[in-house]
């Protein structure tokens, strides 16, 4: 079974930085590529970043180009989601997802998520 477990969410002030990390427990955690997903009351869920297996490939979305970067360590079995200069707007839950094989990341696993509040 495939647990993820998010971590680094909180409460801060908008142009504040928080950075989340999410830890998957599988052995062959350098063999998927990871994303990042959120999800604010009321509204679907939404595509954050996603990361290739080696890291050398990054993608984000429109709404966090250039405030956000995503990153692992595979020595760690860990993604991370550097957030700066957050607004509102981007207060949601925010999810990891360990990305099934050649699915395009349409498939996989989540985490539970971690809250992010971000105050005017």
């Amino acid at each position: 079974q495939v647990q993820l477990v998010e971590s680094g969410g909180g409460l801060v002030q908008a142009g504040g930085s928080l950075r989340l990390s999410c830890v998957a427990s599988i052995g062959t955690f350098s063999f998927h590529a990871m994303g990042w997903f959120r999800q604010a009351p009321g509204k679907e869920r939404e595509f954050v970043a996603i990361i290739s297996q080696s890291g050398g490939s990054t993608y984000y979305g429109d709404s966090v180009k250039g405030r956000f970067t995503i990153s692992r360590d595979n020595a760690k079995n860990t993604v991370y989601l550097q957030m700066n200069s957050l607004k509102p707007a981007d207060t949601a839950v925010y999810y990891c997802k360990l990305c099934a094989t050649n699915t395009y990341c349409r498939e996989g696993y989540w985490g539970q998520g971690t809250q992010v509040t971000v105050s005017s």
